[in-house]
């Protein structure tokens, strides 16, 4: 059976230009959920610092195990879909969770302010992430995963497909950035719950949009429909059951860990033991196949100390633009916050063109394997870093740093985003087994989980001009100003970058050639 348009139900060939309705289904999904979750993220740390009148160092932790755990709960979801609820009903139930816990999100920011009221608004602070953090572990493993079933296994529309999925998550982002700025970070704190109820909304609408056409257009090119519960599932309800139970393990452990009772390392710790036991226990691996894992648990590795830095953005970064910069233009001061957006808009305008280099650069003969590839996106890390530096340098009270090294780092962070993240993302999927691709796509999200953990950490090292206790320390280093912050990132940054362009070569040899191709031959 031919593959049928989705505007005129004729016969569309693989080469077609055009996509299925499907896919723009999905993008506009996503494009919801991304202005949700980036916008409320935008915010999170100024919400609990200025409303919530909590400390720089304390809520940089809060937000590390928030965002750690926005990247483990996806492993759970994405068992749970896979064996109970498919596709459709875990982006659904994810969707209502999300949308459910900004609401709650901002109920908290409108009860803030009496004293009387103060443990309520952290009982709600705490519920609200919580569930969130659930509904996300539904929705983040399903929603991408569904893009390529809308195609044929040889269909050349894919790749293209998935560019324009990626488009949905910057547009999202950029969109749910700019509205939670403008409205929420004001300089007034009772104006952050119209930020999050913008961001529900927002969720609302994403998971209406789904429900409205998932029937209609989610559909394989034989007319076959995706993502529905699989066929010898029988646990549905009893997984509805369990989410209460999931939720109060979900708190718990963000308590727990907010309360100087670290769990999430210790639970980051154990996953990555237990993974790595479950795969290379496994006697049928050919000794191909051994390297190639023992290369993506070596690159999520480098890959830890590039999100750390990199994800300083809404953190200590956004403490550095609140408090230490220039941001009047023409009379108006910018938010905050709304710096996190050029991110995705050179993203946006940098993503062709270095698909262009890496292309160029292969007719060569001359494209980087993938792993110094990353190494260059981890020195482009530590550039931006180095700029921060010169721009503080000798940094007298009273004084703001001009904008300009900011979106300098924002800039050349963007570039190694670029370096590292596509790359390192398509390099366990062609290295990885099939029976250990779910497996070892789960190193990757540890990796994350790892890297947010740890920028949490480091943003809480950030030199606070307010404090008057001692300095902060790293590793016998005293952090006395915002120089020294920013060179620990340099530091860290071009010694993981130093390491892996040094062992690059000897990775490169490791990959299946298989999976791994040479560099096309010079023209």
């Amino acid at each position: 059976m031919q593959p049928l348009s989705a505007q005129s139900g004729q016969p569309l060939s693989a080469d077609s230009t055009s996509h299925p309705r499907g896919l723009y289904l999905l993008f506009a999904t996503e494009m919801w959920e991304r202005f949700s979750y980036y916008g409320m993220r935008a915010v999170l740390v100024l919400f609990l610092t200025k409303a919530m009148m909590m400390d720089k160092a304390f809520a940089s932790k809060f937000y590390g195990g928030y965002t750690s755990l926005v990247y483990l709960t996806p492993l759970i979801g994405g068992f749970i879909s896979d064996r109970y609820w498919g596709n459709r009903r875990s982006i659904i139930t994810g969707g209502l969770l999300m949308a459910l816990g900004q609401f709650t999100l901002f109920f908290c920011a409108s009860n803030y302010g009496p004293a009387e009221s103060h443990a309520l608004s952290h009982w709600l602070l705490y519920l609200g992430l919580g569930v969130m953090i659930v509904g996300n572990g539904f929705f983040k493993p399903n929603i991408s995963s569904m893009v390529g079933t809308l195609y044929s296994a040889t269909d050349k529309r894919k790749d293209a497909a998935y560019t324009i999925f990626y488009m949905g998550i910057n547009l999202g982002s950029f969109i749910g950035n700019t509205v939670t700025s403008l409205i929420g970070d004001t300089g007034n704190p009772s104006d952050f719950r119209w930020a999050f109820l913008a961001c529900g909304i927002a969720m609302l609408l994403g998971t209406a949009v789904f429900n409205w056409g998932k029937d209609k257009h989610l559909h394989t090119p034989t007319g076959e429909q995706v993502g529905l519960t699989p066929v010898e599932s029988g646990g549905i309800m009893g997984v509805y059951a369990l989410l209460p139970v999931l939720l109060a393990l979900i708190l718990g452990i963000l308590w727990l860990d907010s309360a100087k009772f670290p769990t999430i390392a210790p639970l980051l710790g154990v996953a990555v033991l237990g993974i790595s036991y479950m795969i290379f226990s496994d006697k049928s691996l050919s000794g191909a196949d051994v390297k190639g894992i023992m290369v993506i648990f070596i690159v999520s590795f480098f890959v830890v100390f590039f999100w750390a830095a990199f994800e300083q953005a809404p953190a200590s970064l956004t403490f550095f633009a609140d408090e230490q910069m220039d941001r009047i233009i023409f009379g108006y001061t910018l938010p905050a916050s709304i710096f996190q957006n050029l991110n995705a808009i050179f993203v946006v305008i940098g993503a062709p063109l270095m698909a262009m280099v890496w292309t160029a650069l292969g007719r060569r003969g001359a494209e980087p394997p993938s792993p110094l590839k990353m190494a260059i996106g981890l020195a482009f890390l530590a550039a931006g870093y180095l700029v921060m530096c010169f721009g503080v340098t000798n940094l007298q009270p009273g004084v703001k740093v001009s904008m300009f090294f900011l979106v300098a780092l924002y800039f050349l962070h963007s570039v190694g985003e670029l370096c590292l993240s596509p790359i390192g993302l398509s390099l366990v999927n062609k290295l990885a087994p099939v029976k250990f691709a779910s497996l070892l796509m789960a190193v990757w999200f540890l990796a994350n989980a790892a890297a947010n953990y740890l920028a949490g950490y480091m943003s809480s090292l950030y030199p606070d001009p307010a404090s008057t206790g001692p300095a902060p320390e790293l590793l016998g280093f005293q952090i006395n100003n915002l120089y020294d912050f920013f060179m620990v990132f340099v530091v860290s940054a071009s010694a993981a970058a130093i390491i892996l362009f040094l062992i690059s070569g000897k990775l490169a040899k490791m990959m299946d050639a298989r999976n791994y191709p040479a560099p096309l031959p010079k023209a």
